[in-house]
């Protein structure tokens, strides 16, 4: 895990619960009377600005984006055969959400990979739309920083991969 202070303004990071963020500033912030300094981390997609102070951001699990080595990693995934399980889909979706609040970039691509579905099998249901959805956002948002694409571009380039699989 990186250091706090290997984190600079400009720099995209990965918050876990909320996926690729864009550093905009550090600050100083007087709070009952001590002095807290504060990633300020911007999230567009989600027209959400988040202040984490720097001393918490490794427990927060905050980290720098992917090497272009744990992206083809993760893109490795994708291509591989999912294990349907036949548990109860409430504890499926329970373990899900914990693998995309993880951050883990090779976790996201397990969910997208076990929850896409072609145009030949049965529909999903409309929450394993949404857990599929909410993986594939997050995926693609760290593919399109790692290789500096749109996000639609990477939504994209993950559903070609899928459809060769």
């Amino acid at each position: 895990m990186a250091k706090a202070s290997s984190f600079s303004c400009g720099h995209h990071v990965v918050y876990p619960a909320h996926g690729v963020g864009k550093i905009k500033s550090i600050e100083t912030h007087e709070i009952g009377g001590h002095s807290l300094e504060m990633f300020v981390i911007s999230f567009e997609k989600d027209r959400m600005t988040l202040r984490l102070p720097v001393a918490k951001a490794k427990n927060s699990g905050l980290r720098p984006i992917c090497s272009n080595k744990e992206m083809a990693q993760a893109i490795n995934a994708l291509k591989g055969r999912g294990r349907i399980r036949r548990a109860m889909w409430s504890r499926r979706a329970q373990e899900y959400e914990t693998k995309i609040n993880s951050g883990d970039p090779i976790s996201l691509a397990e969910v997208v990979r076990e929850l896409y579905r072609t145009a030949s099998q049965p529909e999903q249901s409309y929450s394993e739309r949404q857990v599929y959805q909410n993986a594939l956002n997050r995926l693609a948002g760290e593919i399109a920083a790692v290789e500096n694409i749109d996000t639609e571009n990477a939504i994209q380039k993950v559903e070609k991969i899928l459809e060769a699989a």
